[in-house]
């Protein structure tokens, strides 16, 4: 199982070289032994001065190495990888399924992404839509204002308003 997560503040640097090199690395890991290949292509990399390897060779291993065992990858806040680094991705998230079908992928993100991820992956992919309900809202909010570090710059009639109006906000979306 090897799990990656998109982070807004840092999407320049989220490639799918970047996000499946991470993939990649903790598969490795999991294993008592490097593959053969792989370790051959990390060594031949180092003799070349320690260039980076490129998404073709990094896919060809993650295939490698998900058609040894049964491979889980997850990727959370998809929707907020770079739409051109995004659609490369998923382009190379097909062919992992292609030569290693018992490869399972789950993939979270907001709704509006769902058609791009059903283009590149066809058939090979179950949308399950989950929306939070006003209670779930609330209970998130509670949660985070007893978080509060500077409780004394909030009244109750703020701290009222908050659990008032954000999940009618968000309940509108």
């Amino acid at each position: 199982m090897a799990c990656f997560y998109f982070d807004f503040a840092d999407q320049n640097q989220q490639s799918p070289t970047t996000v499946l090199s991470s993939l990649l690395k903790q598969l490795v890991g999991g294993h008592e032994m490097i593959p053969a290949k792989i370790a051959h292509a990390f060594q031949d990399q180092k003799a070349t001065g320690g260039r980076r390897l490129g998404l073709s060779q990094i896919v060809e291993m993650l295939q490698d190495i998900a058609s040894l065992r049964p491979t889980f990858l997850c990727i959370d806040a998809l929707d907020e990888c770079v739409a051109e680094h995004r659609a490369k991705l998923l382009e190379s998230l097909q062919q992992v399924l292609h030569k290693a079908p018992s490869t399972r992928i789950f993939l979270a993100g907001r709704s509006h992404i769902r058609g791009e991820v059903e283009r590149h992956l066809g058939g090979r992919v179950a949308v399950v839509s989950i929306t939070p309900t006003k209670d779930d809202i609330i209970r998130f909010l509670r949660a985070k204002l007893k978080e509060d570090t500077t409780p004394e710059a909030m009244d109750k009639s703020l701290e009222e308003d908050i659990i008032k109006n954000i999940p009618e906000t968000v309940s509108e979306m």
